[in-house]
């Protein structure tokens, strides 16, 4: 079984852009994995810019990832 993460990021800067909360996107997320059959193992959630490099949640995540607990990732891309 294919073993997935999920990953919330909002902009710290960019409020007025990003239109749905770090729980609205879980929410979302947790319902399409249900409905797609996706094994999440683990959910990461991060308030930080993505201009900037040096996301630390985000590089957890992919050190995991490497380490093998989990196969990929559905990122929140609402």
């Amino acid at each position: 079984m294919i073993k997935y993460f999920i990953y919330c990021r909002k902009s710290t800067e960019e409020e007025e852009r990003q239109i749905l909360s770090i729980e609205a996107q879980l929410a979302e997320l947790r319902d399409f994995a249900k409905q797609n059959n996706l094994f999440v193992v683990k959910e990461y959630t991060e308030s930080r810019t993505a201009k900037e490099p040096g996301r630390p949640i985000f590089n957890e995540m992919l050190d995991e990832i490497e380490k093998g607990h989990a196969s990929g990732t559905q990122p929140s891309i609402l």
